[in-house]
């Protein structure tokens, strides 16, 4: 009897005491940081949808700010670098072989094939071998191979270089925003004179000027007509593209007949970065530039051939 009422007094002890362990505090353990293959499979595949949010995520606290800084232009030509494809591709993920992933961006033009290899790791930095080939390419004859290199920044892998690169950033927004800009002041000019032919074409085909650049767009249906002349596309016809803004003015009243003479501007979307010159195409055709810090152009800025 005595005994089992000892049992019972031990076991009530016992209860107690984990009861009481339960209740102390735990030291916090954070979450270990995914594998460096899987964050670059998940980076990759976000570049190949053109997933501009998603694949900040990846990147370094620094690069990532200067990242959103961006233009929307620059940041697609970076995700497009890392699949060499300009299409917005649709990414599957699959394993090939023991520690090797596959990623595959496919478009309706092509589909790239990346195969990443097992990482090394050196205390904080991670390199992964890449290689990037065309599907279809089964000798490996045109694959590239670069080594990708990750950092861990607050226990999470970051893209840290591609090959020999440091991935800055904020150095090479810098650069792109100027090679970006002479990008730009070409196709402007090449804008603008596509559309006086076009509005030439208008003014042959109607006998008269269009009243507005959008008359000179793709029709919604059916055969060109007067409103919807289907003469440039439709992103010229809505008065902006490749980070320039045109205008369209008919000079004096008349917009009938060969004497009616019109003048088109082309002006930065955003001046200092994607383009720093104003264009003005005057009415009897000269074109001029010059940097009005964003305004529109005049006629006595200097010609350009």
């Amino acid at each position: 009897m005595k005994s089992s009422q000892l049992t019972r007094e031990r076991l009530v002890i016992v209860m107690v005491f984990a009861l009481l362990l339960s209740l102390v505090p735990r030291p916090t353990r954070s979450e270990p940081s995914s594998e460096p293959s899987a964050v670059l499979r998940d980076l990759l595949m976000a570049s190949c949808a053109q997933d501009t949010k998603r694949f900040s995520g990846f990147l370094t606290a620094r690069n990532a700010t200067a990242f959103v800084a961006m233009t929307a232009a620059a940041q697609t030509t970076l995700l497009k670098r890392f699949v060499l494809l300009d299409e917005v591709g649709n990414p599957r993920a699959q394993t090939d072989g023991p520690g090797k992933l596959v990623v595959l961006c496919v478009t309706p033009g092509a589909t790239t094939q990346l195969e990443i290899g097992k990482a090394e790791i050196r205390d904080n930095v991670a390199y992964l071998p890449l290689v990037v080939k065309d599907v279809t390419d089964t000798t490996d004859a045109n694959a590239r191979r670069v080594v990708m290199g990750l950092v861990r920044e607050n226990g999470q892998w970051k893209l840290l270089s591609l090959g020999l690169l440091l991935l800055d950033l904020p150095t090479l927004a810098e650069e792109w925003d100027r090679a970006e800009i002479q990008t730009n002041e070409k196709a402007a000019i090449a804008c603008i004179m596509e559309l006086a032919t076009a509005i030439e074409k208008y003014r042959v085909t109607y006998t008269h000027l269009p009243q507005t650049l959008s008359e000179l767009g793709p029709p919604a249906k059916g055969e060109p007509k007067s409103d919807r002349a289907g003469l440039v596309d439709s992103e010229l016809a809505s008065g902006r593209k490749s980070g320039y803004s045109f205008r369209y003015v008919i000079v004096g009243a008349n917009d009938v007949g060969a004497p009616a003479i019109f003048e088109l501007a082309a002006i930065p979307v955003e001046y200092g970065r994607t383009g720093n010159r104003s264009f003005l195409r005057d009415g009897k055709g000269a074109l001029h530039a010059g940097d009005h810090q964003g305004a529109v152009g005049t006629l006595t800025d200097p010609k350009i051939e």
